[in-house]
């Protein structure tokens, strides 16, 4: 029996220029998941090919003290928040602050995941995530793995697996804590989710979900 280990990427750098670098919190969220999978032996580690992900796989590799070389495939890419917000009208003006930023992600979620303007984005919300899917199938024979990807693919890895609709996956995706580990087990039965956004090893002064 093989498994697939799901990790969150650390904080980002909301409000900056570059959302895409990891914090100080984020930097030192990697290090604890790391020292937190310490006893696991993994034959694959993961990584999409943002940023975020491959930093935070690189710091808590070091921090387990890993040795296996890290894989990056794209598949486990977030989707492109910002395209899926460039077709949301937003009801703020200016800078939005948390509050209004986090109403136009939730209006611009909606109208991604409806189905209703699916030819409207470069990448639907099926085609992300089969696309996801597609990365977790490539991991079914590779014994254990861990996958450093975003909240909306570990949000739709769990919702197909437990044969949950869009709706489960638009109340999934924003409670995923960063550097949260769900783990899915690979068996004669195929793949099944035993755990979701795991985060007990992450102290509180650390816990963050953006």
């Amino acid at each position: 029996m093989g498994q697939v280990l799901l990790v969150r990427h650390g904080q980002a750098s909301w409000g900056a220029a570059d959302y895409d670098v990891l914090s100080e919190t984020g930097r030192r969220q990697a290090e604890v998941v790391g020292r937190a999978l310490a006893d696991l032996a993994p034959d694959v580690v993961v990584h999409g090919a943002m940023a975020r992900q491959r930093d935070t796989a690189e710091l808590a590799a070091a921090a387990a003290g890993w040795s296996v070389p890290l894989v990056l495939d794209a598949r486990w890419d977030e989707m492109d928040h910002l395209a899926m917000l460039d077709r949301q009208p937003a009801e703020h003006t200016g800078e939005p602050d948390r509050r209004q930023f986090q109403a136009w992600f939730e209006a611009a979620t909606q109208r991604w995941t409806s189905g209703e303007h699916d030819d409207t984005y470069d990448e639907s919300f099926p085609a992300f995530r089969e696309r996801v899917l597609a990365g977790l199938a490539a991991l079914t024979e590779a014994g254990t793995a861990v996958v450093f990807t975003s909240g909306g693919p570990v949000a739709a890895a769990a919702t197909r697996l437990m044969e949950a609709g869009t709706a489960a996956y638009v109340r999934l995706a924003p409670v995923v804590v960063n550097t949260s580990v769900t783990r899915i087990v690979s068996g004669r039965r195929g793949l099944s989710l035993v755990s979701f956004n795991e985060h007990q090893h992450v102290p509180r002064e650390l816990l963050t979900y953006r």
